[in-house]
């Protein structure tokens, strides 16, 4: 079974679900943008649309944001199964019909809790969420307005909008199950300036994040598995 990853720069990579997804039958086709590789037009045995710093309207910074939005709304439409993460997950949002803005609470950062809502019980990757789950996030934008028809499935104190489902085979997570603490941690460094103009203590936040890794792995890799289960029934489904 293999799905199309969109990576949108080369320190925003699959981190975690670089272990998780294989163990569970699933293989990855990157695709790097950023590098000239072109977005495909159709992903059909699955997608996941990863993180960047991108906002996710800045099309003439990021010329493949179009096509990238153009893929997952095709992949929602043909109940591809889909995950958007952080700036995928914004992606997601826009291209099928929600809105994405600037946060109007400033930076979303460093480990923070996630509680599920009542429709995340059964949900094929968040069903076993439990409430104050510890999930990194680092994001500036936020998810204004669902996607018509869209079901909430976690939110947040800071931002509601944590993650939901679409369709039958579609998800968003604001947040960022796929990222070690080493990952967040070069993060960190690279914005180190603006994160410390925002008030915040950078080498606090990423000891907080050494801290909490056994339980963000132990808390997210079940949602890589209801994923690759995900595949593997719409993929019987199909016939193949």
């Amino acid at each position: 079974m293999r799905v199309v990853v969109v990576e949108h720069e080369a320190d925003a990579g699959l981190g975690f679900l670089a272990g998780w997804l294989p163990a569970a039958g699933i293989e990855c086709d990157i695709v790097r943008p950023y590098l000239g590789e072109p977005v495909p037009g159709r992903a059909t045995g699955g997608l996941i649309v990863l993180g960047g710093e991108a906002s996710a309207w800045q099309d003439e910074q990021y010329p493949w944001l179009p096509a990238t939005r153009e893929l997952i709304a095709r992949a929602v439409a043909d109940q591809v199964p889909t995950l958007g993460i952080c700036l995928g997950a914004q992606l997601m949002t826009l291209a099928c019909g929600g809105t994405v803005e600037r946060g109007r609470h400033g930076l979303e950062i460093g480990v923070a809790s996630i509680d599920p809502l009542p429709a995340a019980a059964g949900d094929p990757l968040l069903g076993h969420l439990l409430p104050g789950s510890p999930a990194l996030q680092y994001h500036y934008d936020v998810i204004a307005a669902l996607p018509p028809g869209a079901v909430p499935l976690a939110t947040g104190a800071v931002y509601p909008n944590q993650a939901y489902r679409l369709g039958p085979a579609a998800w968003a997570v604001q947040f960022h199950p796929e990222a070690t603490p080493e990952i967040f941690s070069g993060w960190l460094a690279l914005g180190a300036d603006r994160v410390a103009a925002e008030g915040r203590d950078v080498a606090a936040l990423a000891a907080a994040a050494r801290a909490a890794g056994q339980r963000l792995a132990g808390t997210w890799r079940p949602l890589a598995e209801g994923f690759a289960t995900v595949v593997r029934r719409q993929r019987e489904l199909a016939g193949g």
